[in-house]
C-alpha cells in the first residue's frame, strides 16, 4: 500500500497541510505533551481529531482555504477529506511522517435524504490519513466520531499505527455498511484540483 514512499517526504509542511501554523503547532502540542512513544502519539491525536469535529457529510465546500488544517482546526462538523488533512498535520507536526489517503466506499446504510441528494451509495474520494510507524505505512479514518457510532451500534474506530483502522464494514445489528472498492492511492499533499472534479463529476 505506497510501500515506496519515502516517509522523509513525509514530514515537511504542505500548502494544505500546514504542519508548521502556530495553531496546528500549538494544537498537537497540548494533546501529546509529555508523550513520546510515537504509537501512543498516533492514538492520541487521532483520537481528539476523530472526536474534536463531528462528522457532516452535507458541509462540503469548493473553498481551497477551508481545506488548510489550520482553518479545519477551527471549524465545525465537518467531512471526512478535512479531518483527514487536520489529522495528517497534527502527525508531521507531531514528528510522525504521515500522508493523506484515498478510497471510494459504497455505504450500504446511507440515509434515504442523503442517497436522494447524492444520487448513489458511492463516496468517492473518501478520505483517510496514513502514519508511518516501526518501519510500515498504517492507515486510520477519522472520519467518524464517537458519537455517530454509537448510533450505529458499533465501537469507535481506535488507531495507533500498529494495524490499519478502517471504517465499520458492519453496523452493530450486522448489516453491511461500509464496503471499500477502490483505492485512489496516498498523497504528500491534498491533491484539491483532482479531488473537486471528480466530485462534480460524479455528483453534478
Amino acid at each position: 500500500m505506497g510501500d515506496e514512499l519515502d516517509p522523509r517526504q513525509a514530514l515537511a509542511p504542505t500548502g494544505f497541510i500546514d504542519s508548521d501554523h502556530h495553531d496546528v503547532r500549538d494544537f498537537t502540542e497540548s494533546v501529546v505533551r509529555g508523550v513520546q512513544d510515537p504509537r501512543e502519539r498516533v492514538g492520541l491525536l487521532f483520537a481528539e481529531v476523530r472526536d474534536r469535529l463531528r462528522y457532516d457529510p452535507y458541509s462540503v465546500t469548493a473553498a481551497p482555504p477551508t481545506y488548510r488544517a489550520s482553518a479545519i482546526l477551527d471549524g465545525g462538523p465537518t467531512w471526512c477529506v478535512p479531518k483527514a488533512v487536520l489529522l495528517t498535520a497534527s502527525l508531521r507536526a507531531a514528528g510522525i511522517p504521515a500522508v493523506l489517503g484515498f478510497s471510494d466506499v459504497r455505504n450500504h446504510l446511507n440515509s434515504e435524504a442523503l442517497l436522494e441528494l447524492m444520487g448513489t451509495d458511492l463516496f468517492v474520494f473518501h478520505g483517510w490519513s496514513a502514519a508511518y510507524v516501526d518501519g510500515r505505512w498504517r492507515k486510520g479514518s477519522p472520519a467518524f466520531n464517537s458519537e455517530l457510532c454509537r448510533r450505529f451500534g458499533v465501537p469507535p474506530l481506535e488507531f495507533d499505527g500498529s494495524q490499519d483502522a478502517l471504517l465499520h464494514a458492519a453496523d452493530g445489528a450486522g448489516r453491511r455498511h461500509m464496503e471499500y472498492v477502490r483505492e485512489r492511492g496516498m498523497f504528500v499533499d491534498l491533491p484539491f484540483d483532482e479531488l473537486m472534479a471528480t466530485l462534480l463529476d460524479t455528483y453534478g
